[in-house]
């Protein structure tokens, strides 16, 4: 049997959880932007985006593309020396964090296909994608969140996912050790929760739209 869409998921939350329902009708049904690039393109991008305002990556970003010829695959990225990467506008230590990625994808320890990744839970990916220089595990959980559209993701690490909670729920912000139990009754849709926590950081708190959520 497959799995529910999240639109779907959220409604089975929704008649179970008061306080989802409510989110559900302030809020509607999640919306994830479609991924516009490949698995491999998305890990670059986070890798090349760290620790950087949005213009400054997004040049960054555009000038590795074209160095690659528009071809964003691990083999043409090792291909690549360290004087073009740099003159892209690369640090040394994403340099040696995007060689990481791409030799990880070339040997195996990373698995990227459509059907390696259906062979994998998600903690295999989260502990292979963690593997990588320059990726930790919140940045795996939010690959496989929006990029692997997996249900089931509880990124107790995330700011916002306690600060949502907290609001939503009427208590003080959880830590993340204290969060991680108040996602057991959303399971196995707690990737839903999630979103619904990041919405009611936005909604109670007069917070801006943001890019995750889309709203």
């Amino acid at each position: 049997m497959s799995a529910p869409s999240f639109g779907a998921a959220a409604r089975i939350l929704a008649g179970r959880d008061p306080v989802i329902a409510r989110l559900y009708a302030e809020a509607g049904p999640p919306r994830l932007p479609r991924p516009a690039e490949t698995h491999f393109g998305t890990l670059v991008r986070v890798i090349v985006y760290q620790q950087l305002a949005g213009r400054a990556a997004a040049a960054i970003h555009g000038r590795l593309i074209a160095a690659l010829g528009g071809d964003v695959a691990a083999g043409p990225l090792l291909a690549l020396s360290d004087e073009q990467l740099r003159a892209a506008g690369l640090s040394r230590n994403k340099i040696a964090s995007l060689r990481d990625l791409a030799a990880k994808v070339l040997d195996g320890t990373v698995v990227l296909s459509p059907r390696g990744l259906s062979r994998e839970n998600d903690d295999q990916i989260i502990a292979r994608l963690s593997a990588v220089r320059g990726i930790g595990p919140w940045t795996a959980e939010m690959f496989l969140l929006f990029q692997l559209r997996r249900l089931d993701v509880w990124p107790v690490g995330d700011l916002g996912v306690r600060r949502g909670y907290g609001l939503a729920w009427q208590i003080p912000e959880p830590t993340a050790r204290e969060l991680q139990p108040l996602g057991e009754p959303f399971r196995p849709y707690r990737s839903v929760a999630a979103w619904y926590c990041w919405r009611a950081a936005e909604l109670y708190a007069d917070a801006a739209g943001s890019v995750l959520t889309g709203g």
